[in-house]
């Protein structure tokens, strides 16, 4: 029996998360239903995460054990072969026992991204919000900074969300503009459900001037969803990189 590490990218666009749900499609059951085909082994991956429905990964990782003698070159080569052309296996390597996929993760950054074009790209519809209206991205950037840190993100995750302890730690939280689009880059230890997509869109309404930047740190004290802006489309967020 051997673990294997994988990176996978993928678009979420036709799934519902990355998580096994029954009686959905997901990237989680597609990879696994390739392994079993592979295999004939029934094989449960671990992912490092999850992924709402909607939501990309560039490069999300997952770990299974397997008894297959394909050698470790070919696995990528395998898998592709037998994944939907929206699910892509970076690459894969053989990794020690005791490697977790979930809980060894260090960091984990994410990435929203805005197209600020007076129309839509349409070849950036999957994965980004279009904003019409020009944003100002230096306001958008100076709120953002002031979320980085280790703070109570209550304020900045879905009311659905079940975990008590909201505490997270926000290595890096900045803007940047590429032409008419426009990224959210979130780095830290743990992120709450839908606590980026909050951010964007509590960024958004920087952006616009319907807030001043100041306000980040008033809507952090009161931990209060209603304080913070609206939940950007699942579409334009993606999880970016996983650190271990």
């Amino acid at each position: 029996m051997k673990r294997l590490k994988c990176v996978v990218a993928y678009d979420g666009t036709d799934y519902s998360g990355f998580q096994v749900q029954p009686d959905q499609v997901t990237v989680q059951g597609e990879i696994e239903a390739a392994l079993k085909r592979i295999t004939g082994e029934s094989i449960q991956i671990v992912g490092s995460g999850r992924t709402d429905a909607g939501v990309h990964a560039r490069g999300q990782v997952f770990h299974f054990d397997t008894a297959s003698s394909i050698p470790v070159e070919k696995w990528r080569f395998v898998l592709n072969n037998q994944l939907p052309a929206s699910i892509v296996i970076r690459s894969v390597e053989e990794t020690h026992a005791r490697f977790h996929a979930r809980f060894d993760v260090k960091v984990k950054e994410y990435r929203y991204c805005i197209d600020n074009g007076p129309v839509p790209d349409i070849f950036r519809h999957r994965y980004a919000e279009h904003v019409r209206h020009p944003l100002d991205t230096d306001r958008m950037h100076a709120a953002a900074r002031l979320l980085v840190g280790e703070h109570d993100f209550t304020s900045f995750c879905s009311a659905k969300t079940h975990v008590e302890d909201k505490i997270r730690t926000l290595y890096d939280c900045r803007v940047e503009r590429d032409g008419d689009l426009i990224w959210v880059i979130c780095r830290g230890n743990g992120f709450l459900y839908n606590m980026v997509r909050i951010i964007a869109g509590t960024l958004v309404e920087v952006g616009e001037g319907k807030r001043i930047p100041e306000e980040m740190t008033r809507i952090l004290r009161v931990c209060d969803r209603e304080a913070a802006g609206k939940t950007a489309a699942a579409k334009g967020l993606t999880m970016w990189e996983v650190f271990y």
